[in-house]
C-alpha cells in the first residue's frame, strides 16, 4: 500500500502521461462525469492484499496427508461382451429408467449421425449489481446513476418504506439487516453477481442534527460525533462477515471454485464411474483412480485409464459421475479448468444440467500434449448441446446454475458424423489433478467497498493527531470505529472475491466536477464530493486495474 506521491489525474490521458504514470511520481489530475472509466494509471498500484495472496498461496504446495483411502471406480472386461460388468455399469449410476431404453440411448449416440452444421445456442449471461446500504448518502447516489444506465440493480435496505420513499416504487428490494445473518436468505441473493457496499456505521451529532440530517452531511464544520445505532464491532465487522458469507457463491472467487482435486490442503472426490462401450456390446474397458502420489509435485492426482478397442463396433471409454446430491450452481464462473497431465490424443468433457439419464450434454473436445502438466481452460460459452450424436441447436441455453454431473470420454467417435483425428487403439492414462470453474481474463472486482481514509491510523508511531481528522484523534471514543472498519477491510482481503476498496476523506454534499487525488498508504487528508465516490465505485466495477486495490480520494 505504500506510494512515494500522491496521483493527481485528469481526463481524456494521452499515451505519454500513461507510460509516465507508470513508472514516474510525476501529479496529474482527473475530472470523472458519468460515462468516465476509471483511470487506468491511478489503478495500477500496490496493495497489501496481494501480499497476503502470496503468503497464503506458499502453503498451498502441502497436501492432505490425511487422505488415505484410493478411490477405484473400475469395469473388468474380456474379450467377448461382458455382460456382468454391463449391469454393474448400469445400476452405478442414478437410475437409468430402464435397462432397454439405456442400452438403446447410449448405441444411438455413438452411432454417426448425418452431418449438418447447425448454429448453437450461445449462452445468455446477466447480472444484477447489489447496492448495499443503499438509502444512504453514497448508496442512493449508486443506485440512481446505475439505473440511469438501465443496469439490473437491488437495492439492499432495512427499512423497504424509506427505500421506496426515497428511490422509487419499482425499485427492487432486498429487505435484510447485514448485523442479523438470518434475514440474509440465499434465495434472495439469486442472480447478484457485483456488489456496492455502502453500509456504515451511523455517527451524528452529540447535541442533535436536522432530520435531513444537515449537519453530518455537510460535512465542513466540526460537530462533536457520537455513535447513533449498532456499533462499528457490528456493523463494519460482523456486518462484513454476514453480508461477504451471503454474496460469496453468487459474485464468485478470484481463484474460482474447486470442483474435484487437489485444493487448499484438502483433496476433493467425486464419485466417478466407468461408462464404457460394453454397453452396446464393446470391450473397451476404463477405470478412474485416484493416485496419492502421481501428481504435480508428488501431491495426489486422479488418473482417467483404460485400453480402448473397435471390436464388436465399439470404440469409446468413458468415466462419469453420479449425479450431485444438489446441482452446482456457477454462475458466477465463466468455464471449467482441467489441470492435466497430456497424451496427445483428444479427449471430451461433457457437463449434464438434468437429472434424466438419457440427456443432452453439453460437450466440448479438448486437445492434450503428449508428456507434460498443463491447464485446459474450456469456457461455458464453448460448450455443445450433443444429443444421440447430433447437435441439437433447439436444445436450451447450457445452464451453469445446474450442473447435475460430470464426464470424460475418449472415443473415436466426435459428433455430427466425425472422428477423432487423434483416436488410436490400445492402453491410455491422462492423470488429471483438479476441475476448476474459473473466471475469466481480465479479472475486474465483484465487491467493491466504500471504507474510509485513516483507518491505519489510530496508535501510528509519530502521527501529529492535531492535522488528523476528527474519527483518528476521537477512534476510541467513538467505540473504535477505524479499528473496526480495517478488520472489515482484511475479511474482504481473506474471501478470495475479486475486491475494490475506496477510503474517501471526508464526504460533502458539494456536486461532482472537482479535481481529484488518488494516494495509497493512508496518509491524505481532504474531503470528496458523495457524488464523486458514487462514480468512482461503478466505474471500478469494471476497470481490470482496480482489482484487489485499496486506495484514499
Amino acid at each position: 500500500m505504500e506510494l512515494s506521491s500522491s496521483l493527481k489525474l485528469s481526463s481524456p490521458l494521452s499515451p505519454s502521461i500513461v507510460n509516465n504514470l507508470q513508472g514516474s511520481p510525476s501529479s496529474y489530475k482527473v475530472k470523472f462525469s458519468d460515462n468516465t472509466s476509471l483511470p487506468k494509471p491511478f489503478l495500477q498500484l500496490d496493495d497489501r492484499g496481494q501480499r497476503l495472496r502470496d503468503q497464503q498461496a506458499s502453503h498451498s504446495s502441502v497436501y492432505l496427508r490425511s487422505f488415505r483411502k484410493r478411490v477405484t471406480a473400475k469395469s473388468e472386461g474380456s474379450q467377448g461382451w461382458d455382460i456382468g460388468r454391463f449391469i454393474k455399469t448400469l445400476y452405478f449410476f442414478n437410475g437409468p429408467p430402464s435397462p432397454l431404453k439405456f442400452v438403446s440411448s447410449v448405441f444411438e449416440k455413438l452411432t454417426n449421425g448425418s452431418t449438418t452444421e447447425e448454429t448453437v445456442n450461445e449462452m445468455e449471461t446477466s447480472g444484477i449489481i447489489l447496492v448495499a446500504g443503499a438509502t444512504g448518502g453514497v448508496g442512493r447516489r449508486v443506485v440512481d446513476i446505475l439505473r440511469s444506465r438501465g443496469l439490473p440493480v437491488k437495492a439492499l435496505v432495512r427499512n423497504e418504506e424509506k427505500a421506496r420513499k426515497m428511490l422509487g416504487p419499482d425499485i427492487d428490494l432486498i429487505v435484510a439487516d447485514i448485523t442479523k445473518e438470518n434475514t440474509l436468505v440465499p434465495e434472495k441473493f439469486k442472480g447478484v453477481r457485483k456488489v456496492i457496499n455502502a453500509v456504515s456505521v451511523i455517527v451524528g451529532p452529540k447535541e442533535g442534527d436536522t432530520p435531513e440530517r444537515q449537519k453530518y452531511n455537510q460535512g465542513v464544520r466540526f460537530f462533536e460525533p457520537e455513535i447513533k445505532g449498532d456499533s462499528p464491532e457490528l456493523v463494519e465487522y460482523v456486518g462484513m462477515k454476514n453480508l461477504i458469507n451471503a454474496v460469496k457463491d453468487g459474485v464468485g472467487l478470484e481463484n474460482g471454485k474447486l470442483i474435484f482435486g487437489v485444493g487448499d490442503n484438502t483433496f476433493k472426490d467425486l464419485p466417478w464411474g466407468a461408462l464404457d462401450d460394453v454397453v452396446m456390446g464393446g470391450v473397451s474397458e476404463s477405470n478412474f483412480i485416484v493416485d496419492l502420489t502421481g501428481g504435480e509435485n508428488g501431491g495426489p492426482t486422479g488418473i482417467f485409464k483404460g485400453n480402448v478397442s473397435t471390436t464388436n463396433n465399439g470404440g469409446f471409454t468413458s468415466v462419469r459421475t453420479k449425479n450431485f446430491p444438489e446441482a452446482e450452481d456457477l454462475s458466477a464462473y465463466d468455464g471449467l479448468e482441467l489441470r492435466l497431465k497430456g497424451d496427445g490424443l483428444r479427449y471430451k468433457l461433457i457437463v449434464r444440467t438434468s437429472q434424466d439419464w438419457d440427456t443432452v450434454g453439453y460437450t466440448a473436445s479438448f486437445d492434450t500434449s503428449p508428456g507434460q502438466w498443463q491447464s485446459v481452460r474450456l469456457p461455458f460459452s464453448s460448450l455443445r448441446p450433443v444429443f444421440r450424436a447430433r447437435t441439437k441447436s433447439d436444445a436450451p441455453p447450457f445452464n451453469p446454475a445446474s450442473i447435475i454431473s460430470l464426464q470424460l470420454m475418449f472415443s473415436k467417435f466426435e459428433y455430427d458424423g466425425k472422428l477423432n483425428p487423434t483416436f488410436k487403439e490400445g492402453p491410455f492414462e491422462l492423470p488429471l489433478s483438479t476441475i476448476r470453474a474459473y473466471i475469466q481474463d481480465p479479472v475486474t472486482p465483484r465487491f467493491v467497498h466504500v471504507g474510509s481514509a485513516g483507518v491505519t491510523r489510530p496508535e501510528r508511531p509519530g502521527l501529529d493527531l492535531t492535522k488528523q481528522p476528527p474519527a483518528v484523534r476521537l477512534n476510541k471514543e467513538l467505540d473504535f470505529i477505524l479499528t473496526y472498519k480495517l478488520k472489515g477491510e482484511d475479511l474482504i482481503r481473506e474471501s478470495g472475491i475479486p475486491y475494490a476498496i475506496v477510503r474517501p476523506c471526508a464526504l460533502t454534499e458539494e456536486p461532482a466536477g472537482a479535481d481529484l487525488i488518488f494516494d495509497q498508504g493512508d496518509n491524505i487528508t481532504g474531503k470528496v464530493s458523495r457524488d464523486e465516490v458514487a462514480r468512482i465505485c461503478i466505474a471500478a466495477l469494471e476497470s481490470p486495474h482496480a482489482l484487489n486495490k485499496t486506495f484514499e480520494v
